[in-house]
């Protein structure tokens, strides 16, 4: 890799570290390429991404934004996981750590708040920001349904009696 490759890397991460909302540090030991494909299939279904850099460059890139303070666990093989949604690369992590391994945690941050692994874990379990806004609009929809329901059942209570009126009518006549 030359100098205007690297200069290129260090200016897409930086700018990716500017726009994210998490960003999760983890350790590769030994991964297969199938099992990083899978990792790097289930990050981008879940609105994530995943990239695997030199730590040098990492460091560097970090140096001017609010995750600086994770450029100390930048040591051995390590891939950052990143994503808007503060929830989602933590929980893709998590769920993949389960299952392989050969990936680990190390940590994280939340803008300048640097998570251990123990963090991530709990930031994991939270709901998305998707779920999030899925139940408050369950909640804002859910008073007018009820009260439709409930303006609806006079009207059709009332119907009902004029309707067993008509009934008598006709069958007394």
């Amino acid at each position: 890799m030359d100098r205007a490759q690297k200069t290129e890397l260090v200016a897409e991460l930086n700018h990716n570290f500017a726009e994210v909302g998490v960003v999760v540090v983890t350790r590769n030991l030994g991964m297969t390429v199938a099992q990083s494909t899978k990792l790097r299939n289930a990050m981008r279904d879940a609105g994530a991404s995943y990239k695997v850099s030199k730590n040098k460059l990492a460091k560097i890139a970090l140096a001017d934004t609010d995750y600086a303070s994770l450029s100390e666990m930048l040591t051995g093989p390590v891939g950052l996981a990143t994503s808007i949604d503060p929830v989602a690369a933590a929980k893709v992590a998590v769920d993949f750590a389960k299952t392989n391994d050969k990936f680990e945690i190390v940590g994280g941050a939340m803008g300048a708040t640097v998570l251990d692994v123990e963090g991530v874990k709990s930031l994991a379990t939270m709901p998305s920001l998707d779920e999030l806004r899925a139940k408050i609009v369950g909640l804002l929809v859910a008073p007018a349904t009820k009260l439709a329901t409930i303006t609806q059942a006079p009207a059709a209570q009332l119907a009902r009696v004029l309707a067993a009126y008509a009934e008598k009518d006709t069958a007394d006549a």
